[in-house]
């Protein structure tokens, strides 16, 4: 029986729906949807937006422009190539090598910075590679002079031999004294005899010469016997002035100044060459 009722009740619902004058309905429109897909394109999506919707982008800068043609360096430095001067001839004078040599003129603190000085080989050099004959001039120049100074400090004289003229060619040459006046030289330094010890015992003389004269007094004083009570005092005195003397002398002698250096010309020298030097 329930049914039944159903579908009678369904029935008459159906019949008063299909009756009503309202009919509801849903209509799609596909012709949006037609449209696009006839005009839609892929390759052109881009062309077809409107560009003046887009918000203006500001220019890129100019060293980011064309980074598709951007080369890629190597930015380590390459190393460049060092020029070394090559020695004009092909025969070397070892470094550390002498010449006996002689001054052709005088040679004396009282040469300036600057003064020329000549010298001329004594006796020839023999070697396995190469030989330099005897009176091969060496040409020097003075860099550094002085006259004597006080605390009996002798002159300077500094000799640098700067070139060597070797079959007509003036060749390059560094090179330094080591013997000057038959004197060892050390340091290149030429200098003066300094005259200390000499000038505080010269300075010592009156002292000890006013000594020995109280101390003769004395004993003549003291052979008499009338004067003999008397001879104590001339030797006390000279021995006061002797200490006093002694005391004194080391600083007189120190404003005292040494022994100028002054060498004749014809004087036996040494040089000593301090580089390599490069001879044809």
């Amino acid at each position: 029986m329930i049914k039944n009722a159903l579908r009678i009740v369904t029935i008459t619902l159906f019949i008063l729906i299909s009756c009503s004058g309202h009919v509801f309905s849903f209509d799609l429109d596909m012709t949006v949807e037609d449209d696009i897909r006839k005009n839609y394109n892929s390759s052109k999506l881009v062309n077809d937006t409107n560009t003046d919707d887009l918000e203006e982008l500001p220019e890129l800068p100019q060293n980011l422009k064309n980074t598709s043609n951007v080369k890629v360096t190597n930015t380590a430095k390459t190393p460049q190539a060092v020029i070394i001067n090559q020695p004009k001839g092909n025969t070397k004078i070892s470094k550390g090598t002498s010449f006996y040599v002689v001054n052709t003129d005088k040679i004396s603190d009282w040469q300036t910075k600057g003064t020329s000085v000549k010298f001329k080989t004594t006796s020839p050099v023999y070697k396995k590679k190469y030989s330099i004959p005897a009176s091969t001039v060496f040409y020097g120049e003075i860099v550094d002079s002085h006259q004597p100074q006080i605390s009996c400090n002798g002159g300077l004289v500094v000799i640098r031999i700067k070139s060597m003229l070797y079959k007509g060619q003036n060749i390059p040459v560094n090179a330094y004294v080591t013997r000057a006046n038959d004197k060892i030289i050390f340091l290149n330094n030429i200098k003066g005899e300094r005259t200390y010890l000499k000038t505080v015992w010269k300075k010592g003389n009156w002292g000890r010469n006013l000594f020995n004269r109280m101390l003769t007094l004395t004993v003549s004083l003291g052979r008499d016997g009338s004067t003999f009570i008397l001879s104590p005092f001339p030797i006390v005195y000279g021995t006061i002035c002797l200490g006093a003397n002694t005391i004194i002398s080391p600083f007189t002698a120190f404003v005292q100044k040494g022994k100028h250096v002054s060498i004749n010309a014809g004087s036996n020298f040494r040089i000593k060459l301090s580089d390599d030097v490069f001879i044809d």
